[in-house]
């Protein structure tokens, strides 16, 4: 449920970047960071392990238009990639109104992508959340790599909800916009139908 500030005239939405470890999911809050208006974003705020991957989150509010009169604000996180830190993921997805599930398309990292896929279904039901009635976008990352799945045979193994699919490269900025305008749009009109 997104949190609405009647005071300030605000309404929050909360949405999650998941995705197994190096997939991309920094990667595109980094690019959104970076490409979007100064006047419109929040600081990046985000706690790397030494490898240099996320521990806990990224964070970016992202401000846009108005929605019946109050300011809408996206808080963007990630949850940290690798499976021995669910204890975070779990945290970070309380309250999400949306997910983005960021796939790394590569052939040899099925099995993580997999592997994080259930995991968010099962740490959604422990929060008894639903993610057939959660807004979600699949991301296809890494399109610009050669030996990538085709995005049928990959939406086909990961797309159980039938959620809308984006081919993206996050570092070169391709389908990143898309897959958040995408989110954005599902959350804003979702609450209505929860």
């Amino acid at each position: 449920m997104p949190l609405i500030n009647f005071a300030a005239r605000e309404i929050n939405y909360k949405i999650v970047y998941y995705g197994c470890g190096l997939c991309g999911k920094t990667t595109n809050i980094q690019y959104i960071h970076r490409k979007v208006n100064p006047n419109t974003r929040g600081k990046l705020v985000s706690i790397a392990t030494e490898e240099e991957r996320t521990l806990y989150f990224d964070f970016l509010p992202l401000s846009l238009e108005s929605v019946k009169g109050m300011k809408t604000r996206f808080h963007l996180y990630t949850v940290p990639g690798q499976s021995h830190y669910n204890a975070s993921r779990k945290l970070v997805l309380q309250g999400v109104d949306g997910i983005v599930f960021v796939v790394d398309s590569q052939i040899n990292r099925l099995d993580e992508n997999i592997e994080s896929y259930l995991n968010l279904w099962d740490n959604l039901s422990d929060q008894d959340d639903d993610l057939a009635g959660m807004p979600m976008v699949l991301q296809m990352n890494k399109r610009d790599l050669g030996d990538v799945f085709s995005v049928a045979d990959l939406a086909e193994l990961l797309n159980h909800t039938g959620s809308s699919v984006y081919e993206a490269s996050a570092l070169t900025g391709m389908g990143v916009f898309e897959t958040l305008k995408a989110i954005c749009k599902l959350v804003i009109i979702h609450p209505a139908q929860r």
